[in-house]
């Protein structure tokens, strides 16, 4: 006898963490720059060098990136710009953690503040968000079936019979897991009519309706990059001009194991940006040249159904299955949901009115999500902030910030919360802001919410068989002849197994055409037992 073994190979999420960090920093202004008048506007940028696992914790270092745009005190109030590097080292625990592991790790800058300490030091404070996940990659092993052939391929009229019982399930297998990078360069040049650059100001470079579409052997990379930037012109006033330009981001990954009918989850990050100034054909600076990194979290699943060996019997030998819970996942559902949201924002306090709107920018945070009867429920905020040219003249460039909430149901098929795990990766697909007058914004947007969710399962698997004779009592207890009533739920093969027969004899002994039976129906059962076996009687 020999088990027909199946392997499916397998990945999930094995352990989950969340952490949050502070970055707190005090910066001195550098001697070269003017003392600072007004902050107009902050950003940051994390960047993570190293991670790495050990007992429990995930060691993580690397900095964040900020960018403060502020206007000078002078007479003249000149805007410029200052960038520093706040370094940071954590620790996130993550309970059952092993050294080396793989680990996902997503993070955001839930809250970043700015402020005037004085003319020339700054405060810069960062809450930032860890999610932590660590996949796991296995082979489901379970028995197919069994093999009762000799080694010289011919059947053995000595062989015992083995009747088995098959189960089907469905599963969701690996087929591909990598992390991958695509680059990105582009050459923009400045609009006509626009003067020669200076010096770059401000740069806000976001993606927008990013998809990837697999291919044989390969995976696109299809978007936009929505860039804005301010800078100070080379002109006789060296007056403060903009640009906003959507720039095509379009990439090709070879990936071995890709094919366009797999189901994907692949997480996309635009991790490291890059804006310099470069001259045109002409020799005059007119160009923007752009360099990016485009981080990809590659996982490419295949669905398909499996038929395995759930339990099995022989009318003569007495077998001992050795099993054990084999863990598999099932797809729930793998969707792109599109949420509209809009809100209006307006002017607090002693801000200046609104005379023309330069730029928007925002971002997308999911707060909260929870499983209801449809799908998964999902509520969130998308931070915003507006830089605009204001009506004061000491006071040129002002920025309006606020939230605009939103909430949206995706699809998914009800089943226990506990049993469900999903990621969920939410991206800016369109935003834009129209004055309503001069105190106020109205902020329109289409947030993209992109849904793989799985099911975990356990199915008992047979790893093996053990084979012994049958105790004589057993034998014995077999009536040589019964009139069996089917009873509710009954199975043929149940029956059979009781009786130490196979359902073929009782259907040869009872004239049937198929091991269908149901309540009521009476069979007659023959005892039919070896002659080595009768031996023990």
């Amino acid at each position: 006898m020999e088990l027909l073994m199946k392997n499916i190979h397998m990945c999930h999420r094995a352990k989950a963490a969340v952490s949050q960090i502070t970055l707190d920093e005090d910066l001195n202004v550098p001697d070269v720059k003017p003392d600072v008048g007004m902050i107009i506007q902050s950003r940051g940028h994390l960047t993570l060098e190293h991670t790495r696992a050990e007992s429990g914790k995930l060691f993580v270092d690397g900095f964040m990136e900020t960018g403060i745009l502020y206007m000078d005190d002078t007479k003249e109030r000149q805007i410029h710009r200052l960038d520093v590097k706040l370094p940071f080292e954590e620790i996130i625990s993550a309970e059952g953690l092993e050294p080396g592991e793989s680990v996902r790790l997503r993070h955001e800058t839930e809250d970043l503040n700015v402020s005037l300490i004085n003319s020339r030091k700054l405060s810069i404070r960062a809450l930032v968000r860890f999610e932590v996940s660590s996949e796991e990659t296995y082979d489901l092993s379970a028995a197919a079936g069994v093999r009762v052939d000799d080694p010289d391929g011919s059947t053995s009229k000595a062989s015992p019979a083995f009747c088995e019982k098959k189960e089907t399930f469905e599963f969701l297998q690996l087929e591909v897991q990598k992390k991958d990078i695509l680059r990105l360069k582009e050459d923009i040049p400045l609009q006509s009519g626009k003067p020669n650059i200076r010096e770059v100001l401000w740069e806000d470079i976001q993606m927008r309706g990013c998809r990837t579409q697999l291919e044989e052997g390969s995976l696109q990379v299809r978007g936009s990059l929505f860039l804005f930037v301010l800078y100070r012109a080379e002109d006789e006033k060296e007056s403060l001009q903009w640009m906003e330009q959507s720039v095509p981001l379009e990439g090709t990954l070879v990936c071995d194991g890709c094919s366009p009918g797999l189901i994907q989850d692949i997480g996309l990050t635009l991790s490291e940006t890059d804006l310099t100034v470069k001259e045109d054909l002409d020799g005059e600076l007119r160009t923007f040249h752009l360099e990016g990194i485009l981080d990809l979290n590659i996982g490419l699943y295949n669905t398909g159904t499996a038929e395995i060996l759930a339990d099995v019997f022989s009318p003569e030998k007495d077998l001992e299955l050795v099993t054990a819970d084999e863990t598999y996942e099932s797809l729930v559902v793998r969707n792109e949901s599109k949420c509209r949201a809009q809100g209006k924002l307006k002017i607090q306090g002693a801000n200046p009115r609104i005379m023309q709107i330069c730029h928007c920018s925002g971002s997308v945070q999911v707060d909260k999500t929870e499983m209801v009867e449809d799908g998964i429920r999902i509520e969130g905020a998308m931070p915003v902030s507006i830089l605009y040219i204001s009506s004061d003249d000491a006071m040129p460039f002002a920025v309006l910030e606020g939230t605009i909430p939103f909430s949206h149901t995706a699809e998914a098929q009800a089943v226990p919360t506990r049993s469900v795990q999903y990621t969920l990766t939410p991206t800016l697909e369109q935003l834009s802001a129209t004055m309503s007058d001069g105190e106020q914004i109205e902020v329109r947007a289409t947030v993209g919410l992109d849904l793989f969710a799985t099911r975990i399962g356990q199915k008992r698997c047979i790893h093996e068989i053990r084979e012994k004779d049958i105790a004589p009592e057993r034998i014995e207890a077999v009536p040589g002849i019964t009139a069996y009533l089917v009873q509710e739920g009954d199975t043929l093969w149940e029956i059979a197994k009781e009786y130490l027969l196979t359902p073929r004899q009782i259907m040869e002994s009872n004239g049937l055409s198929s091991e269908q039976v149901k309540k009521g129906d009476c069979l007659i059962l023959m005892k039919n037992v070896r002659e080595s076996y009768r031996s023990h009687q």
